[in-house]
Parts: structure tokens; C-alpha cells; sequence
């Protein structure tokens, strides 16, 4: 039975668009038409009719929410090994990243979710040794088009058809919103916005007539019968005297009456904005609640996830397409031996970071550490473990002990290296603390006799200012040479333990 299937052919595309087999579209002079009706119909094949719906405040607000969303994410270089090379490689993308500024492009690509695909020109310079990037310009979509076999090509006046052949090194390219691989041209949500723009933007133009009828009413003028051109001309000049737009003249025994089509319900000019604007928001976020007013916090919470969903997706497909191609042909120039880094944003809620943050202490506290794969897949890849410095008492401690002064080591200091060190040092200190320990008994021989002096003056006079005398007196004489003394090993014993702790 295996014997039957025929043995696969290497890069052998037996259903491609590109040998003029493909019955569902025509080609003219080599290039492709998009499938997209809505844009061959009505707009001739020219994404300019898609620039027109982005001018409408609601597609801009929610696309705006859709893009920022992405772009405020931090975003994260991991290398594709543990080697030095590809840690290497791995640092030499994010540089480049950070020269051309990521964020920029990543948002002009972005754009591509509306238009249906996203065309950027990669430029390179020398960097030392390197090949490194000089700048990612998004370009205008309207400038390409796409052959029978797929290849981008830019349309120029002089070479219109079939265009100018475009290599991948040099232009980075994706296209979305397409159920299959013959349509490189995407369908881009400006084909789902284009007919609640359209609604939208003829409801208000009579909305606003609407508002003008009723908003100022309309000035009649009649005339006699009999009466002939200047006397007519003279009541129109009379209507426009008082200012007003509209006005209309007619003979005294014409009879003229307003009409107004009887309706019921609550369908108005209003209502039909709000809907096409809520259809909107649906198209582009895939909920409203986050543009529009909602009415309880659980159905928020579910509408923004729902959000959430669409942006990592949106943030997927770019950087997938950028790893894909412009990192890959970078590292392979450069580094050819490395594996592939890849870079990524991290659009975890900061809220749920912050929350699994504090479970981790907990669970350090409890005596447990984290290994560094966790570490890296929670709170990115630029963690690393800290190193622990040691202190010059620490480093003096450790030192060899000679082979003439055996030291007995029990089992514990035999796990923990600095066991024996810790109780060395706290040995020292204890020497001097045990020095100076009769300080408290040398305050309370010098200085307890003299309060109590003053409490008991203060007690059987109640008099402050002869306590404050006899303050000033006492401050005034002699100091006691002992007490003197005493405080002066107080310091000397203080000096000694500081330099101890700190050396």
C-alpha cells in the first residue's frame, strides 16, 4: 500500500494562482487584483477609499485603543540558547531595536489590521563589524501590488505593469484577515467599516438638514396677483433682509401646507449614529463596553478580556512576522551559528503581575526559592540571579585556618560555609558589648541622685521658675569625674563595636 504514494517533490505547489489555473480571479499583466468587493467595486482597487473611513472620529478612537494597547506593552528580547553566542545575538537585536525605535514601527505596522497588509523598507548600515539597521520606514500600501506568484512589487509611473521586483532582505511584509493563503492582499477591517461609516455619515447629513428646518423656520412671502417682477424682487430682498436661508415667495391665494410623515416608535437621526457607532466598536475591539458606557463591572471585566484576546493577537501576528523575516535574515548575517532570538511584548495585566508577585513572597517566606525558568516566564528574561557580595570580616574569616591550630568544625557549620564565620564575628562583638556593660549602672550612679533632686523640688514647691533655677545651677557647676570618665569608655566601646559590624 506504501508502495502507491507517490514520493513528495521538494518545493512542488501544484495549486498556486500563479500558472492562470486559479478559476475564482482573472489577472491582468501579471498582477493580482484583490478579492476584496468592496474595494474593486466602489473603490477601484485603491486602498484611498479606506483612508476616507479612518478620517471618521469612532474608527479612529477605537482603532487608536486597539493600537496603543500594543505598543504601551513593554516588549522583551529572548535568546534562542544558553550559549555566549546566541546570549550575544540575543543583545545585539535589542540594541538594534532600541535604535530604530520599535515602538514607531510597531504602530505604523499595525496599520496594516486596517488596509489588510503592511509593507516596511529595511535599511542597513555597517555597525563596527556588523551589518546592523539603519531605519524600518512603513511605506504607503497604495504603492504595491502583488504578482501572480505572490512577490511584492512597487508600482511606479514609468513601470506601472507588471512593477518593480522587491527582495525579501530588503522589505518586510504581512498581510491579515484573509480565510486562505491566494488573497497576499488580507481584508483588512476597513472592509467591515466602510458600509456603518458610509450609513453613519448620510444619517448626519440629514440629521443636520433636519435640525436646520426645524431649528429655523422657513419665511413665506405672498404677493398680489397683479404684481410683476420688481415688486417681487422687492419681497425676496425683504426675506433675505431678515436672515434667513431659506425662504420662499407666492401669490396671496396660494395655499401652502408642510406635510410631516407620520411615525411612530423612537427611531431618529440619533439613534441610527449610535448604532453604527456601536457596530463600530464591535468590528474593531470586538466589544463596546470599552468605548461606549456599560452597565455593570462583571460584564466590563468580560467585554475587556474579550479586548485583551484581540490585541495579543494583534501583537502576535506582528511579531511573528518580524521573527520570521527581518530578525532572521539580521542573526544569520551576523551570527550565523546562533539560534534564533526572538522578540515579543508582554501584555500580561500589570494588576495580575503584581498580584502573583505577592503569592511569590509569600512562598519565599515559607523557605522555597524560585528557579530561574520561572523567574523568566513570569517577570521576562532581563532577571537575573544577584550575586552575593561578601563583607571584609566575612572575607578575612574565611581564610584558610593554619594546619598548627586545628579547629574543630561540627556538622552544621559543615553545610552552611558561613556558619563559623557568622558565630566568629558575633564572638567579637559580644567581647565588646560585655566590656562597656556596666554603662547602664554607671547613669544610674551619677545621674539617678540628681533626679531625683529635681523631682522632689518640683514636688514640694511646685514652683517652675525655682525649678528652673536650680536647673541652670546645676548645669552651671562641676561635672562629676567619675561620670566623666565613664562616658568616654561609653565612646571608646561604641568606636570599637562600629568598626567591628562594618569591617
Amino acid at each position: 500500500m506504501n508502495d502507491m504514494i507517490e514520493k513528495p517533490k521538494a518545493a512542488q505547489e501544484i495549486t498556486g494562482t500563479g500558472d492562470g489555473r486559479d478559476i475564482t480571479r482573472p489577472y491582468t499583466s501579471g498582477l493580482l487584483l484583490p478579492y476584496d468587493r468592496i474595494l474593486s467595486g466602489r473603490g477601484g482597487n485603491d486602498l484611498k477609499i479606506y483612508e476616507q473611513v479612518l478620517s471618521d472620529p469612532q474608527v479612529k478612537t477605537v482603532f487608536e485603543q486597539r493600537r496603543k494597547a500594543v505598543t504601551q506593552a513593554s516588549w522583551q528580547v529572548d535568546a534562542g540558547g544558553e550559549r555566549p553566542i546566541d546570549l550575544e545575538a540575543a543583545e545585539f537585536l535589542r540594541l538594534q531595536l532600541e535604535k530604530i525605535g520599535w515602538d514607531n514601527v510597531t504602530d505604523k505596522m499595525l496599520y496594516g489590521l486596517h488596509y489588510g497588509f503592511s509593507v516596511a523598507e529595511i535599511l542597513y548600515e555597517v555597525q563596527g563589524n556588523k551589518l546592523g539597521w539603519k531605519a524600518i520606514k512603513v511605506r504607503n500600501r497604495r504603492r504595491f501590488k502583488y504578482d501572480v506568484d505572490n512577490n511584492l512589487r512597487l508600482i511606479t509611473p514609468k513601470n506601472i505593469s507588471p512593477g518593480e521586483l522587491l527582495s525579501p532582505p530588503y522589505f518586510w511584509e504581512y498581510s491579515t484577515g484573509s480565510d486562505n493563503d491566494d488573497e497576499p492582499y488580507g481584508v483588512g477591517l476597513g472592509h467591515w467599516l466602510y458600509w456603518p461609516v458610509l450609513f453613519k455619515r448620510n444619517g448626519i447629513k440629514f440629521w443636520l438638514m433636519f435640525l436646520e428646518k426645524f431649528g429655523m423656520p422657513t419665511v413665506v412671502g405672498k404677493y398680489d396677483s397683479n404684481a410683476g417682477d420688481p415688486e417681487k424682487s422687492k419681497l425676496l430682498a425683504a426675506i433675505r433682509a431678515i436672515q434667513s436661508d431659506s425662504g420662499v415667495i407666492m401669490p396671496k391665494e396660494m395655499q401652502l401646507d408642510l406635510l410631516e410623515a407620520a411615525r411612530g416608535g423612537t427611531a431618529d437621526y440619533k439613534a441610527l449614529h449610535d448604532t453604527m457607532d456601536e457596530i463600530i466598536a464591535k468590528a474593531v475591539l470586538g466589544q463596546t463596553m470599552t468605548s461606549q458606557d456599560g452597565s455593570s463591572e462583571s460584564q466590563a471585566n468580560v467585554h475587556m478580556d474579550v479586548r485583551q484576546d484581540i490585541i495579543k493577537g494583534d501583537s502576535d501576528l506582528n511579531d511573528e512576522s518580524f521573527n520570521l523575516g527581518p530578525v532572521k535574515w539580521l542573526i544569520e548575517r551576523n551570527y550565523p551559528t546562533a539560534a534564533l532570538p526572538r522578540v515579543y511584548r508582554m501584555l500580561e495585566a500589570e494588576e495580575d503581575i503584581s498580584k502573583q508577585a505577592e503569592i511569590d513572597l509569600k512562598v519565599i517566606d515559607m523557605g522555597f526559592e524560585p528557579e530561574m525558568e520561572y523567574v523568566h516566564q513570569t517577570y521576562g528574561a532581563h532577571w537575573v540571579k544577584k550575586q552575593r557580595v561578601l563583607t571584609a570580616i566575612e572575607l578575612q574569616a574565611a581564610k584558610p585556618v593554619p594546619v598548627d591550630e586545628p579547629v574543630a568544625t561540627s556538622f552544621a557549620e559543615k553545610m552552611d560555609p558561613f556558619l563559623a564565620l557568622r558565630k566568629t564575628n558575633a564572638d567579637k562583638q559580644q567581647a565588646i558589648v560585655n566590656a562597656s556593660i556596666d554603662l547602664a549602672d554607671s547613669w544610674e550612679k551619677f545621674i539617678g541622685p540628681r533626679m531625683a533632686e529635681l523631682q522632689t523640688l518640683l514636688d514640694e514647691t511646685n514652683d517652675v521658675e525655682l525649678f528652673k533655677a536650680r536647673l541652670i545651677e546645676m548645669a552651671g557647676a562641676e561635672p562629676n569625674a567619675e561620670f566623666v570618665l565613664a562616658l568616654q569608655k561609653a565612646g571608646f566601646s561604641s568606636h570599637l563595636l562600629a568598626r567591628a559590624t562594618s569591617a
